[in-house]
């Protein structure tokens, strides 16, 4: 059984609202017609057990969701730093900014959100609102 509850009619935003990428996926999200839940990570620990499920329904490593190229992750580890999965956990709460991208869970799939546009093909939008929320 999932950690994470998910619904068909009910979208989940994991993302982190001080980067440029989570900043801009979030009105793509917001335009759709399902219910939302979001998840800053940055203001909301996300536990070991629901990453190790995001990860595994993703068909990655806990490592696979952590961008080492980010001077955060780089001030304190290199891109050879290998550590246990509760220790890359670690990485991604005590530097939520290190996160690669946004993660949108619709119904039962688990996407990677590497662009903010990919939402459009995702979900069911109204391209209307997508451009009023981004002129905000």
């Amino acid at each position: 059984m999932s950690s994470i509850a998910t619904n068909e009619n009910k979208i989940i935003l994991y993302y982190n609202s001080q980067t440029s990428l989570g900043k801009q996926t979030l009105p793509y999200v917001k335009a759709s017609e399902r219910k939302i839940r979001t998840v800053d990570i940055s203001k909301i620990n996300v536990t070991g057990t629901q990453w190790a499920t995001i990860a595994d329904e993703l068909g990655l490593s806990i490592v696979d969701l952590i961008n080492k190229k980010h001077p955060d992750f780089q001030a304190n580890y290199n891109e050879t730093t290998k550590l246990s999965q509760d220790g890359w956990i670690k990485v991604l709460n005590a530097n939520p900014e290190t996160l690669k991208c946004p993660i949108l869970i619709t119904g039962n799939k688990y996407h990677l959100i590497e662009t903010p546009s990919k939402v459009v093909s995702l979900l069911k939008v109204k391209g209307e609102d997508i451009d009023a929320q981004n002129q905000k």
